[in-house]
């Protein structure tokens, strides 16, 4: 297959889906090797960039979707939707940022790092698609874990987990997890909950872009 057609191709299958799509996809769509593939659809996303169009290709661990700019939110979102813009709370972006930097870990072991109730703020997350469960621990009582989901690196506009800044303040084990005993002492005064605070900007303008 011509590379002119393979770009057309991949950006009828972006368009018509609507949602991430695996490498693998379109190795078989294309009957290309991988990294011919990887190549091409790159090569799109400079194009993109360069033509200054209203819509990108973003990457997403072993996949690509495609989406508005997140510049242009202003104009999509009071056409889309009429709700109030989305918020997350000080509390929420805290939360969130435990889970990112320490995937699997339980609620208990959120509230604990916090030193406060943490069902709101992890309803919220698990509302707006931020975090997912990630199965049951074996350990007594086989609490829930939880991770977070490609729709926070899409937010965020990371191309995956392993993008994330490194967090000096706190020692990381070989698995690049948070080592929690050394944030609890940190934390052992926390009372009160954060305030709500605006989403931090460029956030909701993502959001927006991938509906």
């Amino acid at each position: 297959m011509e590379i002119e057609q393979a770009k057309a191709v991949i950006e009828a299958i972006l368009f018509a889906c609507g949602r991430e799509v695996n490498i693998k996809e379109f190795i078989s769509a294309l009957e290309m090797n991988e990294e011919d593939v990887i190549a091409i659809i790159e090569k799109m996303k400079e194009e993109y960039e360069e033509q200054n169009r209203g819509i990108e290709i973003i990457r997403i661990n072993d996949a690509y979707q495609m989406c508005t700019k997140k510049e242009y939110y202003e104009f999509i979102y009071p056409i889309l939707d009429k709700r109030s813009k989305p918020n997350l709370s000080n509390a929420a972006l805290e939360t969130l940022a435990i889970i990112a930097y320490n995937q699997g870990v339980t609620r208990a072991e959120i509230e604990s790092i916090r030193g406060v109730n943490s069902d709101a703020t992890m309803y919220k997350l698990l509302e707006y698609n931020l975090i997912e469960e990630a199965g049951k621990l074996d350990a007594p009582g086989r609490p829930m874990t939880y991770k977070a989901t490609s729709n926070f690196l899409k937010m965020f506009g990371y191309a995956s987990l392993e993008n994330l800044p490194d967090l000096p303040r706190y020692k990381m084990d070989e698995n690049r997890q948070i080592v929690i005993d050394d944030i609890l002492e940190e934390q052992e005064n926390r009372k009160e909950e954060p305030n709500e605070v605006p989403m931090p900007e460029g956030v909701e303008d993502n959001l927006a872009s991938q509906e």
